[in-house]
């Protein structure tokens, strides 16, 4: 005879009695049902039914609006919303709202900064699980994705897929706004960002502007001063985890990333985005003025001061200022008196290794530009 206080207890734990059903098939000894086919085994008939759909292909669930067919009424549900636009699950922070429950969860996870799966050999932390099992494949041995023209192996499909476009030159992601073309979607999301300027995420100390809130929370860290990842060997702190290991592989000389045409290796993944560049001859980042492209952002702001005339480095002794942070440091061993760069025979002294390099060429008469029409040399 059943104990009534025991239901009691467990009616208090679930609101509905169809839960307390549902829950007890965990705990008592039921029979599985198990399908015929794969042999997986489900506690519920219905689940097995459902399962089922996806051997025999049935899809018995319709959509009114595009007769595209689901095996689950769920799924058709949640496909609906792309066309009723309906995103009913919204965030209480910023309060964006999500056609899918799923996506609002990946989505908090850019609030919280929380990043639970780790992975067990680099110990990198990635806030989805999905993103997790892809790195995961960066580590395995085995790549099963051969490429037909040159027979390089990937781990991944996506990689196999990204490879190939450099031997059929297609691009087939283009800009809705300008026309060009990439051949990577990632690439067109950066391009993407020349023509906007919309930035809605603002540092409250600061004002800084960001078009990322991921970005916004990074810079923020730059505001605490709190670094709380040491490296063993130099002892220099980083704000976060990722950068530490970045850090780390100056020390190790790890270059685990390489280019998939010339097989040159670099130590982070954004030195290999750049690489490739000089292959497929891509300059994503325009000038709005002049619409000169660079190959990086970088050379892009740079560029930019020579319409704005702006010049934000400044000499803290003559107050001379600067469009590139570089001519101020070279400007800055012309106020120093120690000029470590000397010549053997004169005994001249220079205060930059450039500059005695360019006077050697007179002791040596050496002349290495040559001019392409007369061929003189200078």
């Amino acid at each position: 005879m059943e104990d009534p206080y025991f239901w009691n207890s467990y009616s208090q734990a679930f609101s509905q009695q169809q839960n307390i059903r549902n829950h007890s098939l965990t705990n008592e000894k039921k029979e599985l049902h198990t399908c015929e086919i794969c042999k997986k085994t489900f506690a519920r008939r219905h689940n097995l039914m459902v399962h089922s759909r996806t051997h025999i292909n049935e899809k018995p669930f319709a959509c009114d609006v595009c007769s595209k067919k689901f095996s689950q009424h769920s799924n058709l549900t949640r496909h609906l919303r792309m066309h009723t636009q309906e995103k009913p699950y919204e965030c209480d922070i910023c309060r964006k709202t999500f056609a899918q429950k799923s996506n609002l969860m990946k989505h908090s996870s850019t609030h919280t900064n929380e990043k639970p799966y780790a992975c067990d050999i680099c110990y990198k932390n990635f806030t989805q699980h999905s993103s997790l099992k892809r790195h995961l494949q960066t580590h395995a041995i085995e790549k099963s994705f051969v490429c037909n023209i040159c027979h390089k192996t990937f781990g991944q499909q996506s990689n196999l897929t990204t490879h190939l476009q450099m031997h059929t030159k297609e691009k087939p992601y283009a800009c809705d706004i300008c026309h060009k073309t990439f051949a990577q979607q990632t690439n067109l999301l950066t391009h993407l960002q020349i023509h906007t300027v919309e930035k809605p995420y603002a540092c409250d100390i600061c004002n800084k502007t960001f078009q990322k809130n991921s970005h916004l929370n990074k810079h923020l860290k730059t505001h605490s001063k709190e670094k709380l990842y040491t490296c063993e060997i130099c002892n220099k702190t980083f704000y976060e985890h990722p950068y530490l290991m970045r850090h780390l592989r100056t020390h190790t000389k790890e270059k685990p990333y390489a280019c998939d045409i010339c097989y040159k290796t670099f130590s982070q993944r954004a030195h290999v985005t750049k690489h490739m560049r000089t292959h497929t001859k891509e300059k994503p980042y325009a000038c709005d003025i002049c619409h000169k492209a660079f190959t990086q952002k970088t050379n892009l702001i740079t560029h930019s001061r020579t319409h704005t005339n702006e010049k934000p480095f400044a000499c803290d002794i003559c107050y001379k200022t600067f469009s590139q942070h570089c001519s101020l440091t070279r400007h800055l061993q012309t106020h120093a008196t120690e000029k470590p760069y000397e010549r053997e025979i004169c005994n001249k002294i220079f205060s930059e290794h450039p500059y005695l390099r360019k006077h050697l060429w007179r002791h040596k008469k050496e002349k290495p530009y040559a001019c392409d029409i007369c061929n003189k040399i200078f």
